[in-house]
């Protein structure tokens, strides 16, 4: 469908989708013919010449992972920024936020007089004092199943596996990760002294995965660790055999003084409304295992490919296009935080975010929240999305990052690469960088430039 067609197929549909505004009706039409070859410029550009695709080996080989408060974070911070300084871009600069500086250390869990298990403490959790805590193991399924009686003076397994009948990996993790979550807060009041967990992971392998865990004010913080999931079916056998088995548990980590970062910014300003901002952003910060590359230095290198790709091809968007690269989403959200907080200070508009941090696999699509009334019109958009397999744009969340931007009533929107090999990588050390394939990250990347251009050509579409 091209040319004359194309402009007729829009004309006709969108008085259905937007009928009785006739406002957003003259802000959407009639899109212009130019629409599908500069969408199929982007997507060549992107496919032909994969920046982003070396940004991301540097980013993963060269500086590896990036905890916040790490001298590998920091160097990110420094790379990413020369990376946008050589684009060409109206303005980069470098956001000031103080992040938290939590240390892993060593750590392991082993069943006493028995095997040991491959183990990661938990973001943001407390040690053992120095010394190992040995005492029974009382296995749990829910919260409800914690009591005084059961747990006091005793470490709590957690032992809730990722639900595999949700298509949508990231529903299963919703559901699970409570327990990585909030658990060793909800052990502990209880009187357990420490806390073990069945990793939130949908593949059946022993890789532990670490991710943040809270504390609450007031009830004594107590070590919590992460097995993975064959070691987590080994010590549930174990557990049947002898309900009395015992464990010895072991961690260094610390919490040091909050440490200076940045969020790293480019833009290109808009020709038209340079005051409305659209926000394509990841997170640069990583767990301190493996390398970061799908979590999230793929949702980083793809927000930069957006301004490249503007940038190669020679388009001044309409609308101010804003790329940043979050710090500290994996252990505090400050930077988004940051982000948000400064954006109110000034009273900027930002009418716009999309956020990829979801991983570098094949694009999907992109849900919407915080502007449930614009889906059905952003979705008279996907005939020029749907030749690149972008098949839907529904309601859904956004992201953590640009979260905080919700209240300043930006439509959030998050790029959904397709989910299913995700959450074997999440907060591993096997998310590395031969994980990530370069023709999925790259689609990834003209798909979110492609959804950005129709942003800032017609603004966000309401009904």
């Amino acid at each position: 469908m091209k040319g004359t067609r194309l402009k007729v197929f829009f004309t006709l549909l969108f008085p259905l989708v937007l009928a009785g505004s006739p406002q957003a009706y003259a802000q959407l039409t009639p899109l212009d013919d130019a629409n599908p070859a500069i969408i199929r410029r982007m997507y060549d550009e992107a496919l032909l010449r994969p920046h982003g695709y070396y940004w991301l080996e540097h980013l993963c080989k060269k500086i590896g992972h990036r905890l916040s408060g790490s001298p590998q974070a920091a160097q990110a911070v420094e790379f990413t920024k020369a990376v946008m300084d050589t684009l060409g871009l109206d303005r980069v600069y470098l956001q000031e936020v103080m992040v938290p500086h939590w240390v892993r250390g060593e750590a392991s869990v082993e069943v006493v007089g028995g095997p040991s298990f491959k183990t990661l403490a938990l973001g943001n959790s407390v040690g053992t004092g120095g010394q190992p805590i040995t005492a029974e193991v009382v296995e749990v399924k829910s919260f409800e199943e914690l009591s005084v009686e059961k747990v006091s003076g005793k470490i709590v397994f957690y032992n809730y596996a990722f639900d595999q009948r949700f298509i949508e990996t990231g529903t299963g993790y919703g559901d699970a990760v409570k327990y990585r979550v909030n658990g060793a807060a909800e052990a502990a009041k209880m009187g357990a002294v420490a806390v073990v967990i069945r990793s939130v992971s949908t593949a059946n392998d022993d890789e532990p995965h670490t991710g943040t865990t809270r504390y609450q004010e007031g009830i004594r913080p107590i070590a919590a660790l992460a097995i993975g999931n064959t070691s987590a079916d080994q010590l549930t056998g174990m557990l049947r055999k002898n309900p009395r088995l015992k464990l010895k548990v072991y961690s260094e980590a610390e919490m040091l003084p909050d440490v200076r970062s940045y969020n790293v910014i480019g833009e290109i300003r808009g020709s038209t409304y340079p005051d409305e901002i659209i926000v394509v952003g990841g997170h640069l910060d990583s767990w301190d295992v493996g390398e970061g590359a799908h979590d999230d230095g793929a949702g980083c290198v793809q927000s930069i490919e957006v301004l490249r790709l503007f940038k190669a091809l020679d388009l001044r968007p309409k609308r101010t296009i804003r790329a940043v690269m979050f710090m500290n989403e994996e252990n505090g959200l400050r930077g988004g935080q940051k982000y948000a907080q400064e954006a109110a200070q000034k009273n900027e508009k930002h009418i716009a975010a999309i956020e990829s941090d979801a991983g570098g696999f094949t694009p999907r699509g992109f849900t919407v929240d915080n502007g449930e009334q614009a889906v059905a019109a952003m979705q008279a958009w996907l005939p020029l999305l749907q030749p690149y397999s972008i098949d839907n744009i529904r309601v859904g969340g956004g992201g953590a990052d640009i979260s905080p931007l919700r209240p300043q009533g930006t439509v959030l929107i998050g790029f959904r690469p397709d989910s299913q090999r995700y959450f074997d990588y999440h907060h591993t050390h096997i998310d590395t960088f031969d994980k990530v394939n370069q023709r999925e990250l790259q689609l990834g990347a003209a798909a979110m430039a492609a959804l950005t251009y129709l942003l800032s050509e017609y603004g966000v579409p309401t009904l």
